[in-house]
């Protein structure tokens, strides 16, 4: 065997019984931090950065892909951090707007969601919470300072994870939310 083959099978043994250390491993809560992106919004030549969102779920599936985890009907949850101030009618509008380009229309399970913002603007470091509960198959999304909506059915929650691993118009998105597996 010469040098290069044994270095060769040095580095092969290495990564057999050291890479597992190096997978993902649940938070103390027992979820998976899947990745993190941010919502920006472009007009002309102008980018504001709009929301901080990250991504987490109970099990990660199995292939790694974005459908994979519309599909995986277990606990999951998006949290978001506003970085601006923005009235609730744009993104009530921004959501249904999502939910439309991904070929969802029950419009009453769509106002109940967007129902959760129920005042006039969302504040700079207000926190949006969307989950998912795989044993009761129910939608929860929570509103800082506003309020909650909870819609049952994992048919939503597909229509919910679109939004972000569907069809949007910053696609980057949804691969930095499943960049860390």
């Amino acid at each position: 065997m010469t040098r290069l083959h044994t270095l060769l099978l040095v580095i092969a043994t290495l990564f057999v019984t050291v890479g597992p250390a190096f997978a993902l491993e649940p938070n103390k809560d027992g979820y998976f931090h899947t990745g993190d992106a941010v919502r920006t919004k472009s007009i002309g030549p102008f980018t504001a950065k709009v929301y901080a969102i990250r991504h987490d779920m109970k099990q990660l599936p199995s292939p790694k892909s974005k459908q994979a985890v519309i599909d995986a009907d277990v606990d999951k949850k998006f949290t978001w951090m506003m970085l601006r101030d923005v009235s609730s009618s744009k993104i009530q509008n921004a959501l249904r707007e999502a939910f439309q380009m991904n070929g969802y229309g029950d419009g009453g399970k769509i106002g109940q969601f967007v129902g959760a913002f129920n005042k006039d603007e969302i504040k700079e470091k207000d926190i949006v919470s969307i989950s998912y509960k795989a044993d009761t198959k129910t939608t929860t999304i929570w509103v800082k300072g506003m309020g909650s909506a909870s819609i049952a059915g994992a048919d939503f929650m597909k229509a919910v994870w679109k939004i972000w691993f569907g069809k949007i118009d910053q696609p980057s998105m949804g691969d930095q939310l499943i960049s860390k597996f």
